[in-house]
Parts: C-alpha cells; structure tokens; sequence
C-alpha cells in the first residue's frame, strides 16, 4: 500500500490552487442547500452587545486561554513530541484540542480585526504544533511518542481523533481566512493518515468522541479531494455498530447503540451526539442523502421538544455529561455544559443552510443569548462549564491561582482541568459574524440582530451594502437601511422570532406598517432602490410555563423579555431572604425595569412548619414583596448567590 506521505506528494499540484487564494471566510461553506452563509468576511458587527463581546475576547479571553495552557504545560508538550524527548505530557488526553481550538479562535479573529498579536500568535503557535508532527502525518502528545501507549490502542477514550478533528477545524479556518500554509499543510497530512489508517480495511472502528467527521468533511468542501469526505461517511456507517468497548456506561454513551439513521433523538454524553450530527448533516448535504438529512432533523426536533432547556441549554445529567430521557429536566441538577451550547450552534447552523427553516436561527438566537453569553463573565476571565438553571445555595468564588473541577464551582472558574469550555466560546466569538445573514436565489435573510454592516453578493452575482442599526436585545427596533442595491429585483427577509409573531411590525420602504405573523418578514425591494426598514420587536417581559411533563418545573414559571431568559438571584432580596421561601401569584404580571424585569406581590413564607405538607389551600404569606429580574448571562456577576429561573407558582 501506498505510504501517506507519499499520496500526499502527487496529490499537491491537485489542491495547490484551490488553497492559493482565501476561500469566504465561513465555519461551514456547504455546496448545496436552501441557503447560502454570508462570509463572516463580508459583515461587520461594529457595536451593541455582541461587538463588545468580540472585543472582549479578542483583547482578553484569546491572551487569558494562551496564558493558563502555557502555565500549565499543554502547549510545551509539543516542544517535548518535536525534540524526540520522554516525559509525560501536561494535561488531560485531550489536551491537544485546547490548543487546537485556540489556533481556530486566533484564525477567525485575525481575519475579524487584522491584530498583529493575533496574527503573530497564530503563526508562532502554530509552528510549535508543526514540528510535532510524525513524517508519516501523525500528531499527538500523548500516544505513539517514545515511553507513551501506541497510537489508536484507546479509541474509546484517548481522543486520538477527537483531537485531530480540532487541528483540522482550525486549519480550514486559516485556509479561508488566510489561505495555504505550513499549519494547513499539516493539516492535510494528518487528515492522509487517517484515511490511510481507518480506511477500508484497514481500523474499522471510530473514536469514542465524535468531531473527526465534520472536521474531515468540512476538509473535503476546502481541498476537493473526496477522501476525507468518503473517510467521514465511513466513520458515521460504523457507529451505531458496536466497535467500541463500551465499559460499564453503556454504548448510548457513545451514540454507539444504533447507526445514526436509525436514531429518533439525541442520546448519551450532549457534545459527543452534537458533533456527530454535525457530520452527518454535513455528509448528508454533499451526498444529497435526504435519508440522512431527514434522521438528523428528526432527531433535532424530538431533542428540541423534550430534551432542551429554556435557555437552549442541552444535557441534563451530571453522570456521562449526557441528554436525559424525554422532559428529564431538572432546574438545579441541570449540566447544560457550555460546549454542548456551542455544538447546538453549529448543528442548528448547518440545518438552516441545508432546510432553510426559522426554527433554527430561533435556537440559535437562544442558545447564543443564554448558554453561550452566560459562559463567560465581563472580563473575558473567568468561564461557567456548566449553566444550572437554580442554584440552591451561594457557594463559594473559584480559586483563582489553580483550575476548578469542571462541575463543581458555583461560580465562573477562571480554568478547569477539563478546560474545553473556554477555547470553545472564543473560536465562537471570533467566527460570530459568519452566523449574522444568509442569501438565497431570491435576495438576502438577515437571521441575527446586531449592529453592523452587511457587504455582500447575492445569487445572480449583484451587490448589496445594507447597513443594520440596532440596541438589540435591549431595544427591539431593528434599522436596516440598503445603501448599495442591486440591478434586480431582491427580497430582504427578517426573521421574526416565534416569540414575537403576530406582535412584531414591520415598516416597509414606503413606510406603511404591517402585524408580522409569518417567521420571516420580507420585503420587496426593486432594482437600484436605496431604502430604510424597520423592523419592531415586542420585548416587554412575558411569562412562560413548562410544559407539564416536565415533572421538575410542575406549578413553576419563567419570565423571559425578547431572546433573554430572565432569572431572580438573592443578592436583589431583603436580608435574610432565601429564594427558596418566594412564590409568585397565579396573576403575577411582569413589569419591565431597566434590562430586565420585576414581579410584584411575591409571596414569602419563613416559618418553620413541624410537617412539610399540608391542606390544598394555599398557607397565608408571612409577607409580600416585589424581585427584580436580571438577564439569566448576568447572574453570578456579583459574587455567591442564590437563584433561580423558574420560581414557584402559587395556584389560582
């Protein structure tokens, strides 16, 4: 059989020229689809809530994860690989990816805001993962290496593929922000390797952490070379089909319980099953299999409906970082980890492009607003792993000088042993503009709502500059003003989120207003027409009640004010008062205050009752009293405290 490195060789002068030049900057560049993203090159957040979290990640959080992985050894361990040496590496066995990650954060960013630390970070960072690697295109620190295990001998848990998906991931980031490179270079041997190690043949089985298989098709989509996404397809035939060692936690675990078309709902440890469907949508879309397609899409509205937070949060239980079963979840147990948040994303992204449908971009919006902004805390520093709807007691502020057990600081950690997390906010935010508009065959959908401009072309190979003037989530008004316009007729679409149909109106070039009941409210626009639309969304709190299914959450509501999920935190109580004596009336009535909420007429009830339980009427309050109501992203911010997102409902 042909060694690696030498397929790699007469296949260069195939890939040299679609490598030359910078593809769009896009995490996702699908060839086919109901809608096209508009390249993260072409939109420009320039301010409101989501520009000054991309500052705050480019100028803090980028330097804060370099800072913690050189501390603590992770980077150094490819120091170690490159000069042949025997020590034992820093780190989880996954701690490779951190890097990787971070490599994918500064590609976007340097693209985002041309920093020169950034740019200089890259490239001094990445020459340090390049010299790791094998002649034949391995690279790891932890297997394979001299005193280590072999490569591949703990697929079930050596995230040996895992990692390498990460590596290429970051490295289709800096092809289309960039182009070819030494560190795409590596990339594209590694990903050789693989299809020469695990193809037909060869190690039938896949690695216990799915993310090779959106990395490798994604890969494909840069290169044109169709065997990394015939390797991806491989991957995803083979789980489902027992060729892990599932241990005592059980194949579910793994998504290694039944074949990927097979499965009507997402099942086991949240990441590993949003990763693997990323892949499969990706698959799916370049093969034109509707099959496949179809099963992820199955699975995504069943997980939707009765495996997913109010906040979009996904993954309920603590044990294996996994989904539950149906309407399992639990407020104060809840795991919801930030990189599941992240995944939700990505896969939610992917649907849209290849479906086209609103409900994605809804959960997008969601999950961006309440898992992914919840993570970090102002500084960019310190990051929640976990994002439990109540906490039951303040606990205690995380050690600064030392990582955090992933679950079990009640505050933002400022690292954790299991630092996957952070890395994976900051590539977030530093790609976050890619996720702001799509185009189609019939004009241009703007899917999220932040202030910036939009430069782009539409289908027929037009123009179109618009500029979108919004404070959203704390206004609802969105401006959208065409300054370039196309030779043609064009429709621009805004998505009008479920919450808001039939409140929202829209004003159109002319001025006149209409309700919008639709979930998307497009306008017509004519050739070369200049015009302004306004788009308003109601964002006055409202309430919202579980379903009843939802055994935790029974005789329980929420309030949520426009995408924002709302929450009480005791430190906005009168001394002495707990969040677990308050209830709200039956006809509690949210009033707005500024950037949140309050109730009125809460009930409180402090005695201590001999017996826990008692007649169906409701006791007498021993007193009244009004809650404030902050953004779910911003509790913690003001050191230990209770809270709570659904608080108790007195009956009517």
């Amino acid at each position: 059989m042909t060694p690696a490195g030498t397929a790699r060789s007469h296949r260069e002068s195939d890939i040299s020229m679609t490598l030359t030049d910078p593809q769009p900057p896009a995490a996702v560049l699908p060839s086919s689809g109901t809608l096209r993203p508009v390249s993260a090159a072409d939109v420009r957040i320039t301010g409101g809530f989501w520009a000054q979290r991309q500052e705050v990640n480019a100028t803090a959080s980028l330097r804060h994860c370099l800072s913690w992985m050189e501390r603590l050894g992770w980077t150094a361990n490819f120091d170690r690989v490159a000069r042949g040496e025997e020590a034992p590496s820093a780190g989880r066995e996954f701690a490779d990816s951190e890097i990787y990650k971070l490599l994918e954060a500064l590609a976007w960013e340097s693209a985002r805001s041309g920093d020169a630390w950034v740019e200089e970070t890259f490239r001094s960072l990445s020459a340090r993962v390049v010299a790791a690697q094998q002649p034949d295109g391995y690279l790891n620190t932890r297997f394979g290496g001299p005193g280590q295990e072999p490569r591949y001998s703990d697929l079930e848990w050596g995230h040996e593929l895992y990692c390498a998906g990460h590596l290429i991931q970051a490295a289709v980031a800096r092809a289309r922000t960039a182009g070819r490179d030494e560190f795409v270079e590596a990339a594209i041997r590694l990903a050789d390797h693989i299809c020469e190690a695990f193809g037909p043949g060869r190690i039938e089985r896949v690695d216990g952490h799915p993310e090779i298989e959106p990395a490798l098709a994604e890969l494909y989509r840069v290169t044109g070379d169709r065997r990394y996404l015939e390797q991806a397809r491989l991957f995803l035939q083979r789980r489902g089909t027992g060729t892990l060692d599932h241990g005592e936690i059980g194949p579910e675990y793994f998504q290694d319980d039944v074949p990927v078309r097979d499965a009507d709902v997402l099942r086991g440890h949240a990441v590993r099953a949003l990763y693997l469907s990323m892949g499969a949508v990706d698959v799916a879309v370049e093969d034109r299999d509707a099959e496949l397609l179809g099963a992820v899409t199955r699975q995504w509205r069943n997980t939707v409906a009765r495996r997913t937070y109010l906040t979009g949060g996904m993954g309920s239980r603590h044990e294996g970082e996994s989904f539950g079963d149906d309407f399992e979840l639990p407020s104060d147990r809840a795991y919801s980890e930030t990189c599941a948040g992240v995944a939700s994303v990505m896969l939610s992204h992917r649907l849209l492009l290849a479906e086209g449908r609103p409900e994605y971009a809804d959960l997008i919006e969601r999950t961006l607003f309440n898992v992914v902004a919840t993570s970090p805390d102002a500084a960019g520093t310190s990051f929640f792993y976990v994002n439990p709807l109540q906490r039951n007691a303040p606990g205690t502020e995380a050690e600064t000088d030392r990582p955090s057990p992933r679950a079990a600081s009640s505050q933002r950690a400022h690292w954790f042993d299991v630092s996957c997390c952070p890395t994976n906010v900051a590539r977030t935010l530093a790609s976050l503009s890619g996720y702001v508009a799509t185009t189609s065959d019939r004009g241009l959908q703007l899917q999220q709502y932040a202030e910036g401009t939009i430069d782009t072309r539409l289908a027929s190979g037009d123009r179109v500059r618009i500029r979108v003037e919004t404070d959203y989530p704390w206004s609802g008004t969105v401006t959208v003003a065409v300054e370039e316009a196309p030779g043609e007729d064009w429709t621009l679409a805004l998505r009008v989120p479920a919450w808001a149909r039939g409140r929202a109106r829209i004003a159109d070039a002319t001025g006149a207003e209409r309700v919008v009941e639709e979930a998307l409210a497009e306008v017509p626009m004519s050739a070369g027409e200049l015009a302004t639309v306004r788009l308003e969304l109601p964002l006055e709190p409202r309430l919202t009640l579980p379903d009843p299914r939802i055994d935790s959450l029974r005789s329980s509501v929420a309030v949520e004010a426009g995408p924002l999920v709302l929450c009480a935190e005791s430190v906005d109580l009168p001394a002495g008062t707990s969040l677990r004596s308050v209830a709200v009336p039956a006809d509690a009535a949210p009033a707005a205050m500024a950037d949140g909420a309050e109730l009125a007429g809460v009930h409180v009830h402090e005695g201590e009752d001999p017996w826990p339980y008692g007649p169906a009427e409701a006791a007498e309050p021993d007193r009244e009293i009004r809650i404030p109501l902050i953004p779910y992203h911003r509790w913690a911010e003001r050191g230990p405290s209770e809270m709570r997102v659904w608080l108790p409902r007195l009956p009517a």
